[in-house]
């Protein structure tokens, strides 16, 4: 037995390597991913009670790494050391599938050798909001696994909680399986997870950032429960793809210049001018739809240059659910057109575990597509959130390969594994070299 195997190499059952290697970032080199984030080699960490050690097969990209690459808006490393880690990197990778490589004690709901899709959203059952009702995705105690929680899938071995792992559904690729559980699960709560704003038969949904992760997955689930999309988009090719996804039309962005931070409202000259642009991207909505109707949902998480332009054409009595600001998180609106039509601001988080298996569940029925438009090895992590950072001709969800084979469409079952791989422990150990 080895103490380090090579990507795509398979330990003997029951063994724990004390190495692996992980994509790594470190506070020496925040900036842009290419920089950020290196191939090294560290020690894969400890299991503990009630937590899973995953052996990764592939991998999503997402963009909360991007921000831990730059360590802004947060430096995760230094948050963490703050609540008393002693771990001096970060390993992302809020999206994966692989199999169940060993359990810590407790654990009663995952076995050794389950093929499992894990779910980036990480909670303390034990919190007293939680034991008092409320939606785990809501708790104080919540956090991005993989973003502010360390040991995501960009690694040969994730650490994950438990209830984060759900059966991965046969004849699935493994690079499908680990790409879509974020972006999906996020869309689907935006979509249907706020009562009564929930999408429905002839519903118009704006969906903003249509051919990207989030908004590939937004554009099915709208349309399979019988809504309307309209996709924002910002070229031809983006355009093309969403209408492959059902988009009922798409709007060209670049067609309209009212972009940003809402003018003052006092400065009677450039709100006008602000509001003929939004009018304009209005109509062009109605074009689409076919008569005078505004989008009842208005999916947004662009935030600062989009946000204030959703408020404006939302609908009376409709919502604007918002997950991100990619774009700022100034979020301007004249609350004027709030109140006087009375519409709903929701942020959203995540996904809660039902929510997660019902998008799982829609692509076991062939109903919701991952949208997998590009696969890479584990040592181009960085160069696909460079990509995701430059917004440069990204379609879909990407995927990162770690310990998978390239012809990983066919299932692969280790069989069952010896008690000897259930283990128990707390703390992580720490990295102590870098990959030559």
């Amino acid at each position: 037995m080895k103490d380090l195997y090579d990507l795509g190499e398979t330990p003997p059952a029951g063994h724990i390597p004390k190495s692996m290697y992980a994509v790594v970032i470190r506070p020496d080199r925040f900036g842009p991913p290419a920089q950020a984030m290196q191939l090294e080699v560290v020690d894969v960490p400890l299991v503990g009670p009630g937590q899973v050690l995953l052996w990764v097969l592939t991998a999503g990209v997402n963009y909360n790494n991007v921000w831990a690459g730059l360590g802004s808006p947060v430096n995760v490393i230094a948050l963490r050391k703050r609540r008393g880690s002693t771990v001096p990197f970060h390993i992302g990778g809020s999206d994966g599938a692989g199999i169940v490589w060993a359990v810590g004690e407790g654990v009663r709901q995952a076995k050794v050798g389950d093929e499992v899709i894990v779910t980036g959203a990480q909670w303390d059952e034990r919190a007293v909001d939680i034991r008092m009702g409320v939606d785990p995705t809501v708790s104080r105690s919540v956090k991005a696994w993989g973003y502010e929680t360390n040991f995501g899938c960009f690694a040969q071995f994730a650490l994950a909680d438990e209830y984060q792992v759900h059966p991965k559904p046969p004849g699935l690729a493994w690079e499908d399986a680990g790409c879509f559980g974020a972006t999906a699960g996020t869309a689907y709560r935006q979509l249907c997870g706020w009562p009564p704003h929930v999408v429905g038969p002839g519903d118009p949904v704006l969906i903003w950032g249509g051919a990207g992760g989030l908004g590939s997955m937004a554009i099915q689930i709208v349309r399979q429960r019988g809504g309307i999309p309209v996709a924002v988009v910002s070229d031809a090719e983006r355009a093309a793809h969403c209408r492959s996804l059902g988009a009922a039309g798409v709007i060209d962005r670049r067609e309209f210049d009212h972009w940003g931070r809402l003018p003052d409202t006092t400065d009677t000259s450039a709100l006008r001018r602000w509001q003929l642009g939004v009018r304009g991207f209005q109509h062009r909505f109605w074009q689409i739809i076919g008569s005078q109707r505004d989008p009842r949902i208005v999916f947004e998480h662009s935030g600062q240059d989009t946000f204030p332009t959703s408020v404006s054409v939302c609908d009376p009595g409709g919502m604007v659910v918002l997950c991100g600001g990619t774009s700022g998180y100034n979020g301007d609106a004249d609350l004027r057109v709030l109140w006087m039509h009375q519409k709903r601001v929701q942020g959203s988080h995540a996904a809660n575990t039902q929510q997660f298996r019902a998008v799982i569940d829609l692509v076991a029925a062939g109903l919701l597509d991952p949208c997998r438009t590009r696969t890479v090895p584990l040592a181009e992590t960085g160069a696909a959130h460079e990509s995701l950072y430059a917004n440069s001709g990204n379609l879909g969800n990407i995927a990162i390969r770690v310990n998978a084979s390239s012809d990983s469409r066919s299932e692969r079952r280790l069989g069952t594994q010896p008690e000897s791989a259930v283990v128990s422990g707390s703390m992580p150990r720490v990295a102590v070299s870098q990959c030559p």
